[in-house]
C-alpha cells in the first residue's frame, strides 16, 4: 500500500523495516512472551530503558499502552496503539504512536513461523512516511529492537524450562 505525503506517493516498501531472529521455541511461547504484560515488561524495549508502565487489552480492537524509563531514571513519553489482527501462535498486528501531538503511526506486525520446534519471527515496521523511518533508524530503533529480541531469547529460554 502506498501513502500519499501531499503530492508525493511514498511506496510502502520505501517505508518498511523488517527484522528477523530465529528462536529455538515452539511458537505457543514465543507468542505467550508478546501478548501477556507480565512477560513484555520482561523483554520489550532496549535493554537500558526497561518497560516500566505496560498496559493491554490484548484482542482485535483492544488498546495497549507502555512507557519506558531511561538509565537517568525518567520516564520517557508513553506510546501505544490498537491491536488491529491477532492469530494465536501466529501473528500480531498493531499500530504504534507516540502520545504527543501531530505524533505518527506505524504499523507493526510480528509473524511466527514455526518449523522442527524453531520458531522464526519477523517484525515488520510499515512507517507512516520514509522521513519517519529514517528518523526513528537515526535515533537508533533498529538496534534497540535488536537489543530487545537479544532479552527476549532470555525471557522464551526461562519460559520453555518453567
Amino acid at each position: 500500500m502506498n501513502e500519499v505525503k501531499g503530492n508525493v506517493v511514498e511506496p510502502e516498501s520505501e517505508r518498511e523495516l523488517i527484522l528477523t531472529r530465529v528462536f529455538d521455541v515452539p511458537a505457543r511461547i514465543l507468542f505467550l512472551a508478546c501478548s501477556r504484560p507480565e512477560h513484555m515488561r520482561q523483554w520489550f524495549g532496549p535493554k537500558e530503558y526497561p518497560l516500566t508502565l505496560c498496559e493491554m487489552d490484548f484482542r482485535v480492537g483492544g488498546k495497549y499502552r507502555f512507557a519506558m524509563t531511561g538509565p537517568n531514571g525518567v520516564q520517557n513519553t508513553p506510546f501505544g496503539g490498537e491491536y488491529l489482527a491477532i492469530e494465536e501462535d501466529r501473528k500480531i498486528t498493531f499500530t504504534n504512536a507516540f502520545e504527543e501531538p501531530g505524533s505518527e503511526t506505524m504499523v507493526m506486525t510480528y509473524t511466527f513461523e514455526e518449523a522442527g520446534g524453531k520458531t522464526t519471527l519477523h517484525m515488520r515496521t510499515v512507517f507512516a512516511s520514509i522521513a519517519m523511518k529514517k528518523l526513528y533508524l537515526s535515533m537508533g530503533f533498529e538496534a534497540g529492537t535488536n537489543s530487545a529480541l537479544d532479552q527476549l531469547v532470555a525471557l522464551v529460554e526461562r519460559l520453555v524450562s518453567a
